[in-house]
């Protein structure tokens, strides 16, 4: 009887996979997973005004910007091979409501107009939230110290359709209420906007990850956690039935936040849906990453494309990430 171990013997010097490891070419040859330019989204930061750039500390290289200068570097993205943007807006506007959210006039708004009117072609994906226009943080109304769901749908909706008319392609709720995208579904096709794609946030956990975040859009919240919306960490179930909501109400697109400590739920969501499926790279997973390349701890480079590519091997389409312009520019390298 032949043994496991003898027959792995056997099988040797015949089975040698280091042979498709030999040199660079060989190597691009039979890679099973590609990340391109194509998958990459760039979040960026509007603010009112003209000429405005502050540079935001928890994000290096990422910056508060005007409308004027957003679609200046938005087009910059561009032409660097970056296909999409997701504007967040920063408002000096709060209230309880978080009406400054769907302001016609407000920095997201003229944010989207600008690009487009920058480079036509680039899609130009919008945040539908409330909790960086409300002067309590939180992502929706809030009665009596607690988040109300259904009070909040009908302003999550005003928003998107402000976004919509400002031009946007896709609009993109990060609440996490229930129902939030049949009632955006709704109100864009009841105002002629059937077009409007949406990129639903369905699986948005609690995470501890998102701290640079709030700093950038000023959205920590007054009093409590979003614990009571967003999802628990350690359920994946959960984010499956999430999916299957949002899809059933009308998403387009579903993702999944964070991405590199969430692979697994990435790949329970491939596997159980056909539509395109984005992974947000977040903020404090990408300030890790910085501040060990600042130190000499990583090679920023290699160590970004490969958080991306493991990404996109779980299963991802499209990443949300703040290394999308330099990501770009690597990948277009390793191509020359």
């Amino acid at each position: 009887m032949t043994t496991g171990s003898q027959a792995l013997r056997a099988a040797f010097p015949a089975a040698r996979p280091r042979r498709l490891r030999a040199g660079a070419t060989m190597r691009r040859m039979v890679r099973e997973t590609r990340l391109s330019p194509d998958q990459l989204i760039l979040p960026m930061f509007a603010v009112p005004g003209r000429g405005v750039e502050a540079p935001i500390a928890a994000l290096a290289g990422h910056s508060h910007l005007s409308p004027d200068l957003l679609a200046a570097r938005a087009a910059r993205a561009f032409d660097d091979g970056v296909p999409a943007v997701l504007l967040f807006g920063v408002s000096e506007h709060k209230d309880a409501l978080g009406s400054g959210g769907h302001d016609p006039d407000g920095a997201v708004q003229r944010a989207v107009a600008a690009v487009k009117d920058a480079r036509p072609e680039m899609v130009v994906i919008t945040d539908v939230c409330l909790c960086a226009y409300t002067d309590h943080g939180h992502c929706g109304v809030v009665v009596d110290d607690a988040v109300d769901n259904d009070l909040t749908l009908d302003v999550l909706a005003r928003v998107a359709l402000s976004h919509a008319e400002a031009g946007a392609d896709v609009v993109a709720p990060s609440d996490m209420m229930d129902g939030r995208v049949g009632a955006i579904r709704a109100a864009l096709d009841g105002d002629g906007h059937s077009g409007v794609a949406i990129m639903s946030y369905a699986a948005k956990y609690a995470s501890a990850f998102y701290g640079p975040f709030r700093e950038a859009a000023g959205s920590a919240p007054g009093f409590g956690d979003r614990r009571g919306y967003q999802m628990d960490p350690a359920n994946v179930r959960e984010a499956l039935r999430e999916v299957a909501l949002d899809v059933g109400e009308g998403a387009d697109m579903v993702m999944v936040k964070p991405a590199a400590t969430y692979l697994d739920v990435i790949r329970a969501v491939r596997d159980t849906t056909s539509l395109p499926l984005a992974a947000y790279h977040v903020s404090g997973e990408y300030a890790m990453l910085m501040a060990a390349a600042e130190r000499g701890w990583l090679d920023e480079r290699r160590a970004a494309l490969e958080t991306l590519t493991g990404i996109v091997r779980a299963g991802a389409d499209l990443v949300i990430t703040y290394h999308a312009e330099r990501a770009a520019r690597w990948l277009r390298e390793e191509e020359a």
